[in-house]
């Protein structure tokens, strides 16, 4: 078994980086995706409610429901709560409508209306006249379990009332727990209550209850989410109009009435929802009911996305904001994970608001915030790691570069003096009257040869020292640029002759420039220098100087080997040499190149090459006429 772990660990850690950040957000949403987040659901829930409604998709454009109410007016005007015998009267006109559904809304108590005044013949009369009425029904928060609907049945005199249970919800024990009602409930104990039973009267699609959009299971019933309208969506009547006559009939014809009480006497008649969380903006339970009603008819609930395309969000997004926890500059991935945000919740509030999607919103912010704050601080031991790696490697590179420094300009300072002694030694040589043989004479010429190219080299790395650890301090004089050039080509006449190579120039009249002379003419040394060692026998280079603007142009054109293409952007680095001369006879210490570079750029020039194997180069110096 302990082999079976070992074996399993080792496999794990030769996988790649990639693998370990997917397994990290796969964890992550697994985790996340076991919470639920009630409350932060049912807020972004509410929220998108709301914008819906703001947006103008929440409108209702026929209704079938009616709001009649008894409010403070009502009771003024006859002297207190309507009595039944009132009430008798203002059904009687409502039931000769074509048609039409009459809800009674009441609050009971001890199975008696606690809004409805009257003697006990009063009630015995209007239970009798209430029970020829089939489109008459009377809501009741109870639910009785099959079998035992009788229970429903108001106290004598009122037994013949026909009670429906329309149970309305506040989420206070389950789900979000803050009160909001937003669930009907379709049926308790296989009976189809009230909201239903109404609701399929005018949408025949929805009288097989697995037809209805958004259905779920919760504790032993069938529910659906309410799909909200603005408040007062519904036409509104007063009670005294229906009596005085005042409704023209063909308003309420075909119509489910709903009757309620709005004199904001009791909280019990009012309800929180997703609209309406404050005590002020609260609606009615009849509102709630005529909403819960309407979203049969429409069909419309809210349907939830099932769990596995939620966690599949949840896992995207989760493996998104790992990825740019520990991969993305800190400033652009706030970017994007902000732009996550917010794309995310664009298309979860459409969804619900065009199609009636609800995607779960608040397991994948919670992705986004955990798994970003959980990787983050990882991300910034890992960044501490590097940056203190980086720095002790920093560190000893410097103490490296420093030493090899001090060691170069020690090196060279000590190797001067011995080989300016043995080119003085061969200075004496050749100066003496002695007669040497001509192998002694080709010897000697061998090691005065010797001597000058050590010294050149010497130079080389001290200069290139010196520039590594002091920089160059620029000494400009106003000085003619084609004097400078010829003073160069003189220096170099003997080596050119050497090889055969003529040195021809076309060299325009040109103004003073502001140059360091010593600088300048290294570059311009080092360049023919180079043309000449690199050119074949029996050659001609040319050297010419223009001006071009306010630029003073050199180039130095020679008919040797040439530079590979792959070598061009690589030749003006240090110690650099192209492959096809490190293998020939030709020495050299690639800095020359390097050296004449960096003395351009001091005085904010350019060098230019073009360059092709086997048919020679063109360097062009760029200098500005005022620097």
């Amino acid at each position: 078994m302990n082999s079976f772990y070992i074996k399993l660990i080792s496999l794990i850690s030769k996988l790649p980086i990639i693998y370990y950040k997917i397994i990290f957000a796969v964890t992550a949403a697994v985790i996340i995706s076991s919470f639920k987040f009630d409350l932060i659901e049912f807020y972004l829930f509410d929220l998108r409610t709301t914008i819906k409604a703001e947006l103008g998709l929440a409108k209702i454009n026929d209704s079938k429901i009616v709001l009649i109410y008894l409010n403070s007016k009502t009771i003024e005007k006859h002297n207190g709560s309507p009595s039944f015998s009132t009430h008798k009267l203002f059904i009687d006109k409502l039931a000769k409508l074509k048609k039409s559904q009459i809800i009674y809304n009441f609050r009971l108590e001890a199975k008696q209306f606690v809004e409805i005044k009257g003697t006990y013949e009063d009630k015995a009369e209007f239970s009798k006249y209430a029970k020829n009425l089939e489109q008459l029904y009377f809501l009741t928060e109870d639910m009785a379990l099959k079998g035992q609907e009788k229970e429903l049945q108001l106290n004598i005199p009122l037994q013949h009332l026909k009670m429906k249970s329309a149970p309305t919800t506040k989420d206070n024990k389950f789900n979000s727990k803050n009160n909001i009602s937003r669930r009907i409930i379709l049926n308790y104990e296989e009976q189809t209550l009230l909201h239903h039973e109404i609701a399929r009267l005018y949408n025949s699609e929805i009288k097989d209850i697995n037809k209805i959009q958004g259905k779920f299971e919760h504790i032993s019933t069938q529910q659906v989410y309410i799909s909200f309208h603005p408040q007062n969506s519904f036409a509104t009547y007063n009670f005294d109009d229906i009596l005085e006559d005042k409704i023209p009939p063909e308003l309420l014809e075909n119509k489910i009435i709903l009757v309620g009480m709005q004199t904001k006497q009791h909280i019990e008649d009012h309800v929180a929802t997703p609209y309406s969380y404050e005590t002020a903006d609260l609606i009615t339970t009849t509102e709630l009911h005529a909403n819960m009603i309407q979203t049969l008819i429409n069909n419309d609930a809210p349907k939830k996305t099932p769990q596995s395309v939620n966690f599949l969000i949840t896992l995207l997004i989760s493996i998104l904001t790992v990825y740019v926890a520990l991969t993305i500059k800190p400033s652009k991935g706030i970017a994007i994970l902000l732009s996550t945000f917010i794309g995310f919740g664009l298309m979860a509030t459409l969804l619900l608001a065009l199609f009636d999607i609800w995607i779960n919103m608040a397991q994948p912010f919670m992705a986004i915030f955990l798994c970003y704050y959980f990787f983050i601080p990882y991300r910034l031991i890992l960044e501490n790691r590097r940056s203190w790696e980086y720095l002790q490697k920093n560190k000893l590179l410097h103490e490296v570069e420093e030493l090899k420094t001090n060691f170069i300009s020690m090196m060279s300072h000590d190797l001067k003096t011995p080989i300016a002694r043995i080119q003085g030694m061969t200075e004496v040589i050749l100066k003496d009257e002695v007669m040497l043989s001509d192998v002694q004479h080709e010897a000697v010429d061998t090691i005065k040869a010797s001597s000058d190219d050590l010294l050149k080299f010497i130079n080389s790395i001290l200069q290139y020292g010196r520039i590594e650890s002091q920089g160059v301090e620029l000494r400009k004089q106003s000085k003619d640029i084609n004097q400078l050039l010829q003073d160069v080509i003189k220096k170099h006449e003997f080596l050119a002759r050497v090889k055969k190579i003529k040195i021809t120039t076309e060299l325009e009249p040109l103004f003073p420039v502001q140059v360091d002379a010593d600088l300048i003419k290294q570059v311009f040394s080092n360049l023919i220098e180079n043309a000449i060692k690199y050119s074949f026998e029996d050659t001609t280079m040319m050297v010419k100087s223009r001006e071009e603007g306010d630029k003073v142009l050199v180039e130095i054109i020679d008919n040797g080997m040439g530079i590979p293409e792959a070598d061009l952007p690589h030749i003006f680095m240090k110690f650099y040499r192209s492959h096809g001369v490190k293998t020939s006879t030709i020495k050299g210490t690639g800095l020359g190149l390097y050296l004449a570079h960096y003395f351009v750029k001091l005085h904010k020039g350019e060098i230019q090459v073009r360059s092709e194997a086997q048919k020679g180069s063109t360097f062009t110096i760029v200098l500005p006429l005022n620097s």
